[in-house]
């Protein structure tokens, strides 16, 4: 019994809300990418996945991850926003209103922000 909870809790890997969070922070991501030497670390900590939150030993096992299906796939979830507390709130019933105007509002910002882009491409 306890050597099961032991193989679930040893391989436990950062959560995508998690990372999502590590990827807008720029103190949190900085400190991932200072290559300062960490015994504790495999590679002594320099080589290092964001989207996965994982260590490698060698430049060479790093590049064969990047390629794989397991960091594709974290990549494109990472794509998508992660579920808030309003979005929650909403779902059950509370909010719902002040949540849809949020949703419109960040929807008009997005199609202003496209026309811009399409302006910019036609000049």
């Amino acid at each position: 019994m306890g050597a099961i909870r032991r193989s679930k809790t040893k391989r436990r890997e950062r959560d995508v809300d998690q990372v999502h969070s590590d990827l807008r922070n720029p103190r949190q991501l900085e400190q991932h990418k200072a290559l300062i030497p960490d015994e504790d670390r495999p590679g002594l900590g320099k080589f290092y996945c964001v989207e996965c939150a994982k260590y490698f030993e060698s430049a060479f096992s790093q590049e064969h991850h990047l390629t794989g299906k397991r960091h594709k796939r974290r990549v494109r979830f990472l794509k998508e926003a992660p579920y808030s507390q309003a979005e929650a709130d909403a779902a059950v019933g509370v909010g719902v209103q002040s949540f849809t105007a949020k949703v419109l509002k960040a929807k008009k910002e997005e199609e202003l922000g496209q026309k811009e882009m399409e302006i910019d491409i036609e000049l």
